[in-house]
């Protein structure tokens, strides 16, 4: 068959790109299945704030910029391994997979990271502008308990913007397996580090819905401020924080076992692009059934959804 007659996931050597899509599906819904807010947010988001702030994060009185900025750092390093962010592991993937000598490793690995933090940056850096402006008027501000059967404008937002960043990541997963049109692709001819910059955006997302908490308490202390430049900081170091030790991990991969990664990529073509694809399903799978469809479940709005009681 002429290259022109191939389809995408064949010129990617991807040789069954639906199974593992599938598969991806598969693990992304039994995360969710397994999966403990109560024990990563409580056990090591809390513990691991506290022990950054020096006492009870629940405890912390924000009087000022200052201890403010402080705390959005600590509560972001405490809420790396929340829900929210299995989706860095799916964005950070494809970098340790980039064909890199070992000279320049690791301005290689810094590079990708680098626009990544910009829209990551960008678009919590904006939000926070926005609820330090809109202030006490915005759904996340309420402390109101959700009724069971009801959903609460809270609860709305949630789904509204991890819905959004779940299916994204699974369109990008099908486009990275050749499966659908890579919707980056003509921006990507022009601007080559705009994949990272999106992906960083889809991170920074996650604050828009994001019920961990310590950042509501966080978000709080923000609009009650009305101060949008510190919005805007508190909620990028929020950011920043989630992402430092995922990023740290990553660029260790990357430097220290870089070569022998790249070989095993370069072993087989098309191995990279299902290595991405599968992970971003994974990613949105799991975003999108975890804060949509189990949230309803656990609003009493639909009749059930399996889920391990740890």
């Amino acid at each position: 068959m002429a290259l022109t007659e191939q389809r995408p996931a064949e010129r990617a050597g991807i040789r069954h790109p639906w199974r593992a899509v599938l598969i991806s599906s598969l693990i992304g819904f039994l995360l969710t299945v397994v999966w403990s807010a109560e024990f990563v947010d409580s056990v090591i988001g809390e513990n691991v704030a506290g022990t950054v702030l020096g006492q009870e994060p629940e405890a912390t009185v924000l009087d000022g910029i200052l201890p403010g900025i402080v705390f959005a750092f600590a509560t972001g390093l405490g809420g790396t391994f929340t829900a929210c962010n299995i989706a860095v592991l799916g964005a950070l993937c494809p970098i340790v997979g980039q064909p890199r000598s070992l000279s320049d490793r690791v301005g290689a690995v810094f590079k990708p990271l680098a626009w990544l933090t910009v829209g990551m940056l960008t678009v919590s850096g904006v939000y926070g502008a926005v609820v330090g402006i809109v202030g006490t008027a915005m759904p996340q501000f309420s402390t109101a308990p959700t009724l069971p059967g009801e959903l609460s404008a809270r609860s709305v937002q949630s789904m509204v913007a991890f819905g959004v960043i779940g299916l994204a990541f699974v369109w990008l997963g099908l486009a990275a397996l050749g499966i659908v049109r890579d919707p980056l692709a003509r921006l990507t001819r022009r601007f080559p580090n705009a994949p990272m910059v999106v992906m960083g955006a889809l991170i920074g997302g996650f604050l828009i819905g994001r019920p961990y908490g310590l950042f509501r308490q966080l978000f709080r202390d923000a609009a009650e401020s009305h101060n949008p430049l510190y919005g805007a900081l508190a909620f990028m170091l929020q950011s920043v924080g989630n992402i430092v030790i995922l990023t740290v991990l990553f660029i260790l991969l990357a430097v220290v076992m870089g070569g022998r990664v790249q070989g095993w990529f370069a072993a087989r073509p098309g191995r990279l692009a299902l290595i991405t694809g599968a992970a971003f399903i994974v990613v949105g799978v799991f975003t999108f059934l975890y804060w949509d469809v189990r949230l309803l479940a656990r609003r009493e709005l639909i009749p059930w959804y399996p889920v391990i009681p740890w």
